[in-house]
């Protein structure tokens, strides 16, 4: 039998109660927390043994019936990890239980809105949105031997366990950083560094800072901005990193008049920030590009003098018209699609001796969510993988691999009614390539409605899955995952107990 925990408090109405198309089909909410050994779990081919760790992903999976308008991100985080060791698999799912889940737990309602009303809340909240919950459903990393999940809009970063998925609480340094975490933060796998930033909506408009290894808040500046803007993603390399000022960003007058309205700027230049890891506020160099948003990159890296950095733009952020302008849930729709934007594979190269930019397309096809394995980080690598997307929803149907050095691509599909989760790349134990290992997702299967942990072999993914694991309960949608290696796990709590 499964061990699950049923005692959560939940008000969110059933598919059958609803015509929220955000609150049901892919996106239907998950009404369990499972703790279930690979042995109750069907296993179609054989689990490597070579594959070791945890892949975790991060869902916006909502609790309570909510108020006004519901965004697909406005769900309450729920974490998804299947631990590979030595060809046994364990599989957990569980809520952060941030402040504002126990608060919505303990009145048995929802208490704020969402993305699109804000200013409609019952209880405050906090955070760079103020009067929004902190859901911490965005993003997901492991650093020095503990999760770390947190919202996309100046987030707290909440800390839990990685093996039982326990919120352990709020980290330590948090209290050092008032305008949160933003959507995205790095780990350089090689010094244990966490790299991130935030963008409050008052001067200077961004912060940078770097977490040791040992999980101290040791670096944190101001970078000053012309004005409150929306980046979602940094880029580090051996030396530096990278911050976005691009020119999708908040209307002013709106801002003043306490909404948020985003506004695309074409005749404003993108502008890329490259920074020492521990440099000052006046050590940014500042390099102008053609205008573009950029929601995730895949990697950065040094080459002699240049800077470069890849990852997906979007050439312009605006969102198509649709044929009922009341039509809310309409128009999330066509802001996720990211066909509708046409986001895709490009390069910008940063010449630090000269100032020269170069960018360039890398790829034409629409895809998203590109990854690197852990270990190439900021290093000069070969291999990206990113997902593909039906057109007209925001759903993954499948894996593009990309083959840097030499342009060749590859790819797999899902299959029909199948869509994936964002991947991770996991380098199996004693790789000897960058592509020496697996590519790990978790697809859900509409049509049966089930969900299953796929597994590719990294170099060869079209050749389709050397193991599918059909998890207990088909999974919501999602938005980011990671992948942690187990001796990295084990070495950093180790570390850890030791200098306490």
């Amino acid at each position: 039998m499964f061990n699950v925990d049923e005692s959560l408090v939940l008000t969110v109405p059933t598919e059958d109660q609803t015509d929220n198309p955000w609150l049901r089909g892919a996106w239907k909410p998950q009404r369990r927390e499972y703790a279930v050994s690979g042995d109750e779990m069907k296993v179609i081919g054989e689990i490597p043994r070579d594959l070791n760790g945890i892949y975790i992903r991060n869902t916006h999976n909502q609790a309570m019936a909510p108020i006004g308008i519901y965004h697909p991100f406005d769900g309450d985080g729920m974490l998804h990890a299947m631990r590979f060791d030595d060809g046994k698999v364990e599989y957990r799912n569980k809520f952060v239980r941030t402040t504002g889940f126990l608060a919505e737990q303990g009145a048995g309602k929802a208490l704020w809105p969402g993305l699109l009303q804000p200013q409609d809340y019952t209880r405050r909240g906090w955070g760079s949105m103020g009067a929004m919950k902190d859901n911490a459903g965005t993003d997901v990393i492991v650093h020095s031997g503990q999760i770390i999940a947190s919202m996309s809009q100046g987030s707290e970063p909440w800390s839990l366990s990685p093996t039982t998925l326990e919120t352990l609480g709020t980290k330590s340094w948090a209290q050092l950083v008032p305008d949160g975490l933003a959507s995205h933060y790095k780990v350089d796998n090689d010094t244990g560094e966490l790299v991130f930033f935030n963008y409050p909506i008052t001067a200077p408009f961004m912060n940078y800072g770097v977490v040791n290894k040992e999980d101290n808040l040791v670096h944190y500046v101001p970078i000053e901005l012309p004005g409150a803007r929306w980046p979602h993603d940094l880029g580090i390399t051996k030396r530096y990193s990278i911050l976005h000022d691009l020119p999708y960003f908040f209307d002013p007058d709106a801002l003043k008049a306490g909404r948020k309205k985003l506004d695309f700027h074409d005749e404003i230049p993108a502008r890329f920030g490259i920074i020492p890891r521990y440099g000052r506020t006046e050590d940014v160099r500042w390099f102008e590009a053609k205008p573009a948003w950029v929601m995730h990159l895949a990697n950065c890296f040094e080459d002699g003098d240049w800077v470069v950095q890849d990852g997906c733009i979007w050439d312009n952020p605006v969102m198509p018209p649709v044929q009922n302008p009341n039509d809310v849930y309409g128009r999330i729709a066509r802001q996720l699609d990211k066909h509708a934007t046409h986001t895709h594979m490009y390069r910008w190269m940063f010449n630090m001796v000269t100032g020269e930019v170069r960018e360039f397309p890398l790829d034409d096809e629409v895809v998203e969510f590109p990854v690197v394995s852990n270990d190439f980080v900021g290093r000069d690598y070969e291999y990206a993988y990113a997902s593909l997307f039906l057109p007209g929803h925001w759903m993954m149907t499948g894996i593009k691999k990309f083959e840097l050095k030499t342009g060749n691509v590859t790819r797999t599909e899902y299959g029909d009614g199948r869509f994936g989760s964002e991947v991770c790349m996991a380098l199996r134990d004693g790789y000897t390539a960058e592509d020496d290992g697996y590519v790990i997702t978790f697809v859900n299967d509409l049509t049966a409605d089930t969900s299953e942990c796929v597994v590719y072999d990294a170099a060869r993914i079209e050749e389709g899955p050397v193991c599918r694991i059909i998890l207990p309960e088909r999974i919501c949608a999602g938005t980011h995952a990671c992948w942690v290696e187990g001796d990295r796990i084990d070495g950093e709590n180790r570390a850890l107990a030791e200098a306490r």
